[in-house]
């Protein structure tokens, strides 16, 4: 499991649960759950991304959980998840099976949540489309700052002209084995060019470095190359509950050329929210936006857990209607 070096302190400082709980996986792959907010809220699902943990969340998590349930979740060896023994544990298929676990350890059967994903989150979200557990729950969805495929090729953290030696430069130093080392005034720079707008607070960048340096660095190479060779268009294409896109216009990690296409591919688009200036870590660069828009889909599409649930069967009179 990762280090948990999280800032203490201040919005980007995670709230304490309301309960924690293990969910396990398929292969048997226990999952570190927290649960946030009031029992009977409307929920909210929160899956982070590639190198983060349930602290990521942090700002969303405070106001959401005001009067929302918020479920939020650490990725198969991220934050207190225990890593895989070895690289089979590290497939978007093993991403689908952790979602639908903790849908099913968290929701009522039928009861209808939005489900949220940052970079990996969101293409957990597109893995697990097909899926009768996450087509059970998932009463809206928000993917942000995410891509399908092409994420090597379409990165811009390296800055060469596009083509095959700039994609050969990117997987090599998104793929690096060598330990980020701790938090220091040039890691928090380089963290803010790869992964943030150039105008994001110094507050904000450390966030996001001190979650990022976090995660093993046996833990950031083997699901760098599960990206790397991701392949999920087709689960775009059956992603059919309403869905929710939101990106920087100055995400470098996932460019926003990748959102523009998911949101031109799913079967019932919500459309794009672009955020201008804003790089691939949208959570926690522009908390407000991401909230706001998360706030929107569950009033429009979730609904409490003690209310009819969309689609579900209403005993009157002893028959079904």
């Amino acid at each position: 499991m990762s280090r948990l070096t999280h800032v203490t302190s201040g919005p980007f400082a995670p709230p304490p649960a309301a309960r924690e709980l293990t969910a396990v996986s398929a292969d048997g792959a226990p999952l570190h759950v927290e649960v946030h907010g009031p029992d009977g809220a409307p929920a909210v699902v929160l899956a982070h991304g590639w190198t983060c943990s349930t602290a990521f969340w942090a700002a969303q998590i405070r106001d959401l959980a005001v009067d929302h349930r918020v479920i939020a979740y650490d990725q198969r060896g991220h934050g207190r998840s225990a890593a895989p023994a070895g690289p089979e544990g590290y497939s978007t298929t093993a991403l689908a099976d952790d979602l639908e676990a903790v849908l099913a350890a968290t929701l009522a059967p039928g009861e209808r949540a939005l489900l949220a994903g940052h970079s990996m989150g969101g293409m957990t979200m597109m893995a697990a489309s097909t899926r009768p557990g996450f087509r059970e729950h998932a009463g809206a969805v928000l993917l942000c700052s995410t891509g399908s495929s092409r994420l090597v090729a379409e990165s811009t953290v390296v800055p060469m002209r596009a083509g095959r030696v700039r994609t050969r430069v990117t997987r090599s130093v998104l793929g690096a084995k060598a330990p980020l080392g701790p938090v220091t005034g040039m890691a928090r720079r380089i963290l803010k060019y790869a992964t943030m707008g150039a105008g994001s607070s110094p507050d904000r960048v450390d966030a996001c470095a001190r979650i990022v340096h976090a995660c093993p660095r046996v833990v950031r190479y083997r699901w760098s190359h599960v990206l790397a060779e991701l392949q999920l268009d087709a689960g775009v294409l059956e992603l059919n509950a309403p869905t929710a896109v939101i990106a920087g216009t100055s995400d470098r990690l996932t460019p926003v050329a990748h959102a523009r296409r998911i949101a031109a591919m799913l079967p019932d688009s919500l459309g794009l929210t672009e955020l201008a200036g804003i790089g691939h870590m949208t959570p926690i660069e522009a908390p407000e936006a991401v909230t706001a828009r998360m706030r929107e889909l569950v009033e429009t599409y979730v609904v409490r857990v003690d209310e009819p649930q969309v689609g579900a069967e209403v005993e009157i009179e002893g028959s079904s209607a």
